[in-house]
């Protein structure tokens, strides 16, 4: 059956393809703005940042400062393996330094991916990040890949690490680096 239009009913399909235009811009950048919530901000990145800056320069006498001073949990893939408690940074650190110590750890280099199943409720915040830990072992280039998750709290001297898991998923070395070539 063939259904005739009035002028007015006319007139009005513009307007709703005008709205319907508007609602699908709209849903655009309410998703976009959506995802931009799936990833930790600046704040949340900068113990991670400062974590990998102490790792990969592990000065004399220095103690990471991006851990909770209470709380504090970590998993690790050198012994003892977890640490928590009162005493989990500074422990971890030592058995940082020792294990950085045992494998000639030199040049080391951390990138990571986007974050995986970001979450926050209220001043807790969990998220996974891909990570490649480039450098040298005994003399040897090394590439370690794993997940490293995070769980961060907001204390008043901002984000700080109150737990993180390590898990390496794949492990390479290349031969020796020779002097001179």
């Amino acid at each position: 059956m063939h259904h005739r239009q009035s002028a007015a009913q006319r007139a009005a399909q513009p307007h709703a393809w005008l709205f319907l235009a508007i609602g699908l811009l709209a849903m655009g950048f309410l998703s976009r703005a959506a995802a931009a919530e799936d990833q930790p901000g600046v704040a949340m990145m900068e113990p991670v940042h400062g974590l990998v800056a102490f790792m990969s320069t592990l000065r004399p006498g220095d103690q990471p400062t991006v851990f909770a001073r209470r709380g504090l949990c970590i998993v690790e893939n050198f012994a003892p393996f977890l640490f928590c408690g009162p005493h989990a940074a500074a422990d971890w650190a030592a058995g940082f330094r020792s294990h950085a110590a045992e494998g000639d750890l030199e040049n080391l280099v951390a990138t990571f991916g986007e974050a995986h199943d970001f979450s926050q409720a209220g001043n807790r915040a969990y998220f996974s990040l891909p990570t490649t830990w480039t450098g040298l072992t005994n003399g040897k280039p090394f590439e370690e890949h794993g997940a490293w998750s995070f769980v961060l709290q907001r204390q008043s001297s901002g984000w700080r690490i109150v737990g993180y898991g390590w898990g390496v998923t794949a492990y390479t070395e290349s031969p020796s680096v020779k002097s001179g070539s």
